[in-house]
């Protein structure tokens, strides 16, 4: 991914967050961005991602400075579950 602007990728959405002046490569899956529109089964995976960004965002931040490898890392279903989103 060449640009810090969300872009719409074959495994969900690709983006980049800033943990501590450096960039990560991120990728929230299909089936996430799914579960955070309520599983409807025919979400707009853009719109979905744009809606909850800052969510999305913070918790890739999080799970990066807690050390969780990938790259790019990867969030799915799991990494929502325990948050109020």
């Amino acid at each position: 991914m060449n640009s810090s602007q969300p872009q719409l990728v074959k495994d969900g959405v690709a983006f980049t967050v800033s943990v501590e002046f450096v960039k990560h490569h991120c990728i929230v899956s299909r089936d996430a961005l799914t579960t955070l529109a309520s599983g409807s089964g025919q979400a707009d995976l853009m719109r979905t991602y744009l809606a909850y960004e800052a969510n999305i965002n913070g918790i890739a931040r999080r799970l990066i400075a807690a050390g969780v490898p990938g790259t790019p890392l990867e969030l799915g279903p799991q990494n929502f579950k325990s948050s109020q989103i």
